[in-house]
């Protein structure tokens, strides 16, 4: 049937509004945008339609420095699972015969069971070589060691320093990524800090601050058994941070990473990456690290420290120095007996170097050599004298918080 004159009329105009519309499509998917955004005309149609990409975040162009960083080293850090043998021990006054007469077999009996820690460490070595904090692997043989990539591994124990708070572990491995080792000598407080661990579990937490201050001695931190001057920072570390590392901003480690001050609120403590290092390396070789060892007491004084010395006749001599460090108790058969100190000596200086506080003595002690003479100058009762000892290995046992 033909169309009749009113169908095809509107028949031509849907051609000719379908035709016009290929043209206005064409011309905008084809040809450069010839409008701009006026009052009058606020809208403006795209001239060219392109694919639409999501933008690409893979490039390390489009990474800040802190990623970088933790690209660089994150797949060295792991996971430390250890477990350790502990017994519920009676309170030492329960051991009385009169408290087992009084209450029979009623007293409970000590029992063995397994505590479980976690912590943090990084791999040294391709060949499985880690370093990790001793309170975290203290008490253990073996540990269990989780790379990042999910990997688990067995780990041995090699050594541990308490001292210093140094361990390292071993695990059977090769081509392990490796981290990159920096300076803490050079630092300055106010640079970038970087840490990585696992605290509380989560593992591969990333947290950043400022290098806060340089230097702190163990006494400072309130660890003063330790033989380390700690960085501090403001990055949160926290319990399973332990044994991680701290960069600085090139990725590099400058520290380890400790949580041994639990009430340490907003401050964090590392371990300087030399010192972890040197002790370290003393460990995979003999298992042990010597610290030399002297045998005193001593204190730093001050005004109100000389006052109570000088009224307190248990000390058994009088000072007239209100600041330097004072010898207050010499151990019997160590070091500085042999070699004559006495209580109430003033110490001048160690090896040579001049010294003001306990730890300036502590820290010129460390860097001596066990069984090598140490030069002290000392004053007593007014008088100066040079005193050669010999330092020995430090006794294994508990340290004291003023004894060298």
């Amino acid at each position: 049937m033909g169309l009749s004159l009113k169908q095809l009329v509107i028949y031509s105009g849907l051609l000719a509004i379908g035709a016009s519309a290929g043209l206005l499509s064409n011309r905008y998917l084809n040809e450069e945008p010839t409008a701009t955004q006026t009052d009058e005309n606020p809208l403006i149609v795209p001239a060219t339609i392109k694919p639409f990409a999501l933008p690409s975040y893979s490039s390390q162009d489009d990474l800040n420095f802190i990623a970088k960083a933790v690209q660089k080293v994150g797949p060295a850090v792991v996971r430390i699972d250890a477990d350790r043998e502990v017994s519920d021990n009676l309170p030492d006054a329960l051991e009385q015969p009169f408290f087992r007469r009084f209450f029979g077999e009623e007293l409970p009996i000590p029992k063995e069971h397994l505590e479980r820690g976690t912590g943090s460490g990084f791999i040294l070595s391709s060949d499985g070589r880690l370093l990790t904090n001793a309170h975290v692997v203290d008490g253990a043989n073996q540990v269990k060691v989780t790379l990042k990539n999910g990997r688990i591994y067995t780990g041995k124990v090699v050594g541990i320093d308490r001292m210093t708070d140094v361990a390292v572990v071993k695990i059977q491995a090769e081509q392990l990524p490796i981290v990159a080792l920096g300076r803490a000598e050079t630092l300055n407080p106010g640079e970038w800090a970087i840490a990585i661990g696992n605290p509380l579990g989560l593992d591969n937490t990333v947290t950043v601050g400022i290098i806060s201050a340089l230097g702190r001695s163990s006494s400072e931190v309130g660890v003063p058994e330790k033989r380390v001057k700690f960085i501090q920072t403001d990055a949160a570390i926290n319990p399973g941070n332990s044994g991680g590392p701290l960069l600085n901003a090139k990725g590099e480690v400058i520290g380890v990473n400790t949580a041994i001050r639990a009430d340490a609120q907003g401050l964090g403590f590392a371990i300087p990456i030399e010192t972890a290092q040197r002790v370290a390396e003393q460990l995979f070789a003999k298992g042990k690290v010597e610290h030399p060892y002297l045998g005193i007491h001593m204190v730093t004084l001050s005004e109100e420290l000389q006052k109570q010395i000088n009224e307190n006749k248990d000390f058994g001599f009088k000072i007239d120095d209100s600041e330097g460090v004072i010898i207050i108790r010499v151990v019997p058969n160590s070091p500085a007996k042999q070699a004559g100190l006495q209580a109430g000596d003033l110490i001048i200086t160690v090896g040579g170097a001049a010294v003001k506080t306990a730890n300036d003595v502590q820290e010129q002690v460390e860097k001596s050599e066990i069984g090598k003479t140490l030069e002290m100058e000392v004053k007593r009762k007014g008088e100066k004298k040079l005193i050669s000892v010999r330092p020995q290995a430090y006794p294994n046992r508990q340290n004291s918080s003023d004894k060298e």
